[in-house]
């Protein structure tokens, strides 16, 4: 029988394989086995995950306002120009330019000589028309006399009768001509009829200026004061709702640290501008330091509700997930992810559902975590602190 070449090899194996079988060393044949490649050890399964170091905030329970923003314009409640009533010359100016003058204090005095001269006309004709008047009644006493007597007709003392009351009339229109040559006398000194701060002058002793054309200075109310804004369509419900509760509260704020400013919504107009689809309003402010000033931009924050006993976290510890927002909190030394909904978010701070009251909320940090993760809490730093970091950092 011929044996086959390739049994021939394979036999000096197997009784090689025997031998090292019955001699025990399994240890030998374990390490002979290759491993394979990507596996990973089982003690690298079950190994504890690295802590991740987190600063948390907690969640507070405040009222938090609904604010509508926009730019306004410091807008004056009352604003006149002053021009005179007549074509005269101005003969003296009784204020200085930007001086603060109230209502009633005399502004300018205008040449009224023409005017003067007038009264003094028609105060004459007056006279005169009274002594005729005082004429007529004695001609109707002696009439009525004659007529007792039967010296003259009835028509003879109906005629004086008539004579007296024309001349009455006369003497009525007469005074009427007084009265309006004094109001136009009084034209010729100018008063201001509101408060304010004066602008500028733009005459001066000896100008000549033109009835109801002439503008010769410009009075303004400071305080209180104005400022005028727009807020779109969609917030007209909003300011409607706070017009109607006495006015909602509006802060004014001027740019460059110029200060912010308490008011009250007083006004929301009566139509929505088609072209911008903005509806105008009006908020009126204290102002007695004169900090507002006519013409200025501030920026306006008006409260438009309140939302109670809100849940408050930062606006920054919210993650955006395809499944929506959620949060992280740390309990039990581990980050667990919580689904919150959005309510309102304003400036740095968020009102929220979903979260409880004093949960500590993961702040930063929080895109190194995963469900499950241990974490080691630390404080806040302080803004001065980031900032001097920040600028020891710098080159």
């Amino acid at each position: 029988m011929k044996t086959s070449p390739l049994l021939l090899k394979i036999t000096p194996i197997l009784v090689v394989l025997a031998l090292w079988g019955c001699s025990g060393k399994t240890d030998v044949a374990s390490t002979a086995v290759p491993a394979i490649a990507g596996s990973a050890p089982a003690s690298a399964a079950s190994a504890p995950m690295t802590p991740v170091t987190v600063t948390t905030v907690r969640a507070v329970l405040r009222d938090f306002p609904v604010l509508l923003k926009a730019t306004g314009t410091v807008t004056p409640l009352t604003s006149v120009e002053v021009k005179a009533q007549v074509t005269s010359v101005v003969t003296q100016v009784h204020f200085k330019e930007g001086q603060f003058v109230k209502a009633g204090a005399l502004l300018f005095t205008l040449d009224a000589r023409t005017d003067e001269a007038n009264v003094a006309k028609a105060c004459a004709q007056l006279a005169k028309d009274q002594a005729a008047l005082a004429d007529a009644k004695r001609q109707f006493e002696r009439a009525k006399q004659l007529l007792s007597q039967n010296f003259i007709s009835q028509g003879a003392l109906d005629t004086n009768q008539a004579l007296v009351d024309a001349q009455q009339a006369t003497v009525a229109a007469d005074q009427a001509a007084i009265d309006a040559a004094r109001v136009a006398l009084s034209f010729d000194r100018i008063v201001a009829k509101n408060s304010g701060r004066a602008g500028a002058v733009t005459v001066f002793p000896g100008s000549a200026v033109q009835a109801n054309v002439t503008t010769l200075v410009t009075i303004t109310q400071l305080d209180p004061m104005a400022v005028a804004y727009s807020l779109p369509q969609r917030n007209l419900p909003g300011a409607l709702t706070g017009l109607q509760a006495g006015g909602a509260p509006v802060i004014a704020t001027l740019p460059e640290g110029g200060g912010s400013y308490n008011g009250r919504l007083q006004f929301v107009d009566n139509a929505v501008d088609p072209n911008s689809g903005t509806v105008k309003v009006k908020a009126v402010f204290d102002n007695r330091e004169g900090k507002l000033w006519p013409g200025a931009f501030v920026e306006v924050s008006q409260t438009a509700k309140t939302i109670k006993d809100a849940v408050v976290v930062p606006h920054a510890a919210l993650i955006q997930g395809a499944r929506g927002t959620v949060v992280y909190v740390v309990e039990n030394g581990k980050a667990v992810m919580k689904p919150v909904q959005l309510l309102y978010a304003q400036d740095n701070d968020a009102a929220v559902t979903g979260v409880k009251v004093g949960d500590a909320i993961v702040l930063d940090g929080r895109q190194n975590l995963r469900p499950g993760t241990p974490v080691v809490e630390r404080a806040k730093a302080p803004a001065g602190n980031s900032a001097a970091k920040t600028k020891a950092a710098a080159p």
